[in-house]
């Protein structure tokens, strides 16, 4: 029998199949345009993309959906030039991404190739509670070497996360974690077009090594999207017109308000489910707590390179230390060249403010594995952003979101000019 590709979409069990082709770690790239659904039908059913990760692909074993999650040490590169010594699932960080449709029976098959005993709690999952992913409580830890078997009926729909609840302090802070992402069994309108997944998390690593600190209860110094540290993390690339929804979760220590620029969103969902309609709120921030999701929706209507960034502005920059002394304002006439004589890599900075750390990050030596604090290149200079920081790229007439479509070409008299003093 012969179906077209929206009858295909619209099946729950074919649907998922194509998580095993969205595999690679620049998803976000590597789709052709889907068609336009109608945002009033609420009728077409996308699969979520999760930028710089992946999505966990299944077999069938009767009517049971079997995935397979693998604990295990993970190489994860920020970006490039420094690489993180992580746990992780798949051979990631987050571990790749479960999708499913409410109604489907799952089973999971867990093998821990940690050096320690683990677990997964599948967090805000209806459950059988020797199913809960407890160790010690509701069932017995994963040794090291042995695959346990989760099994259980999704009985809900929305935006959850699994991870370990197993020495939950290291395990955590090294990166353990990951979305299952259950679609409803009938769409919900509005229909959305691109549909992404951005897990949020802190970390602390000593400038010149490669392994997180987990005893840091409240000194971060490096925040990611997906675990990616901007300029490296994948662009959101959308077409004018599209209905998006941005699926953010948060297993850090910290809360991370997310500001939008030149849209508002509704928050229309969280780890509790889907919000009625009539409560939804329409914000610029969203602000995501610690053990939690929030989900949000807007409609890309207006074209351009728009900021997606966590609103603490610490978190929008590399490696840093709160016991560095304040230059502003201080002269340091002079000393560059006297302290040379001992340090011949010297610079001074900080007297004019910060920005000079951004411009002359090529030509400071840093210890090895080790970021600037603000970097990155756009169109008019030096974007001075790290860590929590994307750009959702908004374009007329996109043909494809399998490129990247460069910079934004703006219309004459729409960007600030100088003006004669």
């Amino acid at each position: 029998m012969n179906i077209n590709r929206r009858q295909w979409l619209l099946s729950g069990s074919a649907f998922l199949s194509i998580g095993a082709l969205l595999r690679g770690s620049r998803q976000a790239a590597a789709q052709a345009t889907p068609p336009r659904s109608s945002a009033a039908s609420g009728s077409t059913r996308v699969p979520v993309i999760t930028p710089n990760g992946s999505t966990l692909p299944w077999t069938m074993d009767g009517d049971v959906k079997v995935f397979h999650l693998t604990a295990e040490p993970v190489r994860r590169e920020f970006a490039p030039g420094m690489t993180v010594n992580c746990w992780g699932y798949n051979g990631l960080t987050p571990g790749p991404t479960i999708e499913a449709v409410e109604g489907d029976h799952v089973r999971i098959l867990v093998t821990n190739r940690l050096p320690e005993p683990t677990s997964i709690h599948w967090h805000g999952i209806f459950l059988p509670n020797g199913m809960d992913g407890v160790g010690g409580l509701t069932q017995p830890h994963i040794p090291p070497g042995e695959t346990y078997a989760y099994e259980f009926p999704l009985r809900q729909h929305g935006t959850f996360m699994y991870h370990p609840h197993s020495d939950e302090l290291l395990q955590l802070a090294l990166g353990m974690m990951g979305f299952l992402i259950i679609h409803p069994k009938t769409p919900e309108p509005p229909a959305v077009d691109r549909d992404f997944c951005i897990m949020l998390h802190e970390w602390f690593i000593e400038p010149g090594s490669a392994t997180p600190n987990p005893f840091v209860m409240t000194d971060f110094n490096t925040f990611t999207f997906n675990s990616r540290v901007f300029p490296a993390i994948d662009h959101l690339i959308v077409r004018r017109g599209d209905r998006v929804r941005l699926r953010f979760a948060n297993l850090s220590m910290d809360s991370h308000p997310i500001h939008i620029h030149g849209h508002r969103f509704w928050i229309t969902g969280s780890d509790g489910g889907r919000i009625p309609p009539s409560a939804w709120v329409p914000e610029t921030t969203v602000n995501v707590p610690v053990g939690a999701t929030r989900d949000v929706e807007f409609d890309a209507d207006l074209p351009g390179d728009w900021a997606l960034h966590c609103h603490k502005s610490h978190h929008t920059m590399g490696p840093m230390g709160h016991d560095l002394p304040v230059m502003v304002g201080v002269s340091q006439s002079g000393i560059e060249t006297r302290v040379r004589r001992l340090l011949p890599d010297y610079m001074a900075m900080g007297e004019s403010g910060m920005a000079e750390h951004a411009r002359h990050a090529q030509r400071l030596p840093l210890p090895h594995n080790t970021l600037p604090m603000m970097t990155g290149e756009g169109p008019f200079g030096p974007i001075e952003m790290g860590g929590m920081f994307t750009v959702i790229k908004i374009r007329d007439n996109l043909s494809s979101y399998d490129q990247d479509p460069g910079w934004y070409d703006h219309p004459p008299g729409t960007v600030p000019w100088p003006v004669a003093s």
